[in-house]
């Protein structure tokens, strides 16, 4: 036969074999809660034998087992209504139904890659008789020689009735389509939702919020700088306001010991070397998902973001050791292993603690023992020696410290100051800019991945990242001048930490959402969602921690390179 991998021939000749699969049931509020179609009572269609079907990596993690229906559909044969199967419905197997249909589930299947759902049956507005549907009628479109539509109607409503036979039948029809293969998708998509006004508005008010922002900075900037060169170069002209701020108090009082090593610099490097690759992650996968359109095949994008995670690790190696080793760090392969199971560990911890719930529920969703060893083996086999190969390449070609100012023997003390200007404050306060950047892209984001919307506008999530990344150096650029005036030089954490707080902001709305959002319920979901929101969250804040960082560390070598210091 042609199809023999299903997910990439996709060209059919006539009469040949179509494979219907049975993918997963669960409750509708709840998407994540998903069982084997065959956990529930459902009986399978006569055919036993197809062709072979191979799971990706993704979608073994994302819980997609398919199962054949056991239907017998061959391209272009039209089947009428047909029995394929009986449900000896005895007293168990009509219990399961009915919690079935109590809970809202409905079932997923695929034709030719193509999603089709059915609800699995109803009740009555008594809610006193339970109804199956029995009757699954198929209509195919075809173009060419390929399938470019499918659709479902659930029809032959049957009383549950225990100790009774329910007989399943199905009809295929097939019609002609002019929708390109390209274009089959769209009717998944929703235009309507993803490009409303709204998301156009908040991106404006974003670009609004970069200028200013860039504007301010660019400002202090421009002034510090210019107040420099005029007082260095012994000009006369200066205005009121530069004659006032003199050398006697601000950031140049800290030029001995602003460049002094962060505190626990082995956690610090580690923690910028995993944001700048979270971010390299974040743009790749991002442009590879508006050339290539991943949402079309099942688990592709977790796919492509597992590799290129494995293959930027570099990144993480050479941002993480360059600092590590600037900052006179001694223990460089202890940071280079914790830089490299950093991100690793907390997602693999959270995944573990939710599939042993996924297994105590006997969900799909329940990682298999295989997959967890791929995953393990990715990190130690793929992951560490990129690291180690970024790690030395990091310390060799950028590990000098080589700073503006030479730092001084005693470190200053630090002068009472305001309560606003003190690093927790500025840390709290730091976040709320740029989240407020993001947020309605996140509820876009949330929705397509909580509800059964396809996220498909990443032009929009590219943009958003760009404002996100500007957003976040002028914030922590701003925070650290006001810190370094008040003559306080903890500014590596500070900037670190104030980007970073973004992500407890998204980790708050997210409770917004869950409660006032979705209709979610049970302790599998719950977990499951709140796990992955705090990986998430987490993982957002420490991309923005290193960008925020990576900002101010080139702001502040600015400004104390141009600072001509006895």
């Amino acid at each position: 036969p042609v199809n023999k991998y299903p997910c990439f021939l996709l060209q059919y000749t006539d009469k040949e074999e179509i494979v219907l699969w049975m993918n997963t049931v669960g409750p509708y509020h709840n998407r994540q809660e998903t069982y084997k179609y065959f956990s529930l009572p459902f009986c399978v269609g006569k055919k036993k034998t197809i062709n072979h079907y191979h799971e990706t990596l993704g979608e073994a993690l994302q819980g997609v087992e398919l199962e054949f229906s056991g239907l017998e559909i061959n391209f272009k044969e039209e089947v009428m209504q047909k029995n394929y199967c009986e449900i000896d419905l005895d007293k168990a197997k009509r219990d399961a139904f009915v919690y079935a249909i109590k809970n809202h589930y409905w079932y997923q299947m695929y034709i030719d890659d193509l999603p089709i759902w059915g609800i699995v049956g109803e009740a009555d507005e008594n809610e006193e008789d339970y109804y199956l549907w029995t009757y699954k009628k198929l209509e195919i479109g075809f173009n060419g020689n390929r399938i470019v539509d499918v659709n479902l109607t659930s029809e032959g409503k049957v009383k549950l009735v225990p100790n009774t036979k329910i007989a399943m039948s199905y009809s295929v029809k097939w019609k002609k389509s002019d929708v390109k293969f390209e274009d089959r998708f769209d009717k998944y998509l929703d235009p309507s939702f993803f490009q409303h006004r709204i998301h156009w508005f908040s991106i404006f008010n974003s670009f609004m919020m970069v200028i200013f922002l860039v504007g301010l900075v660019s400002m202090i900037l421009m002034r510090t700088l210019r107040k420099d060169y005029a007082r260095y170069s012994k000009e006369e002209e200066m205005d009121d306001m530069d004659r006032d701020l003199g050398d006697e108090y601000g950031w140049k009082q800290v030029h001995g010991d602003v460049f002094r090593p962060s505190s626990h610099p082995l956690m610090f490097s580690s923690l910028i070397g995993s944001g700048c690759q979270i971010f390299s992650v974040s743009l790749i996968v991002i442009i590879v998902a508006m050339v290539e359109d991943l949402y079309t095949e099942r688990g592709s994008m977790l796919s492509t973001a597992i590799f290129v995670y494995a293959a930027t690790s570099p990144v993480n190696g050479y941002f993480g050791g360059s600092l590590y080793a600037k900052q006179g760090g001694r223990r460089w392969i202890k940071q280079m292993f914790i830089g490299a199971f950093l991100i690793p560990a907390m997602v693999c911890g959270t995944a573990f603690f939710i599939n042993f719930i996924a297994i105590y529920y006997h969900a799909s969703r329940a990682i298999p023992f295989g997959t967890m060893v791929a995953v393990c083996c990715i990190c130690f086999f793929v992951i560490l020696p990129l690291n180690l190969v970024g790690t030395i390449l990091g310390r060799n070609l950028s590990g000098q410290p080589n700073f503006p100012c030479r730092v001084n023997a005693v470190p200053r003390p630090i002068p009472e100051k305001k309560w606003f200007m003190e690093p927790a404050v500025i840390v709290c306060l730091g976040g709320i800019l740029p989240f407020g950047s993001i947020f309605i892209e996140m509820y876009f984001i949330f929705t397509s991945f909580w509800a059964y919307k396809i996220y498909y506008v990443y032009g929009f999530m590219m943009l958003v990242l760009v404002i996100l990344c500007i957003v976040t150096v002028c914030v922590t650029i701003v925070c650290t001048y006001f810190l370094l005036n008040a003559e306080d030089y903890r500014w590596q954490w500070t900037s670190f930490l104030s980007a970073a707080s973004t992500a407890v902001y998204v980790y708050m709305y997210s409770f917004y959402y869950y409660f006032f959002k979705t209709k979610m319920y049970g302790l599998f979901q719950t977990s499951f969602y709140f796990g992955y929101m705090a990986v998430f969250s987490t993982a957002l804040g420490i991309m923005c921690g290193a960008v925020g960082y990576m900002g101010t560390s080139a702001f502040v070598r600015k400004i104390y390179t141009n600072v001509k210091i006895d």
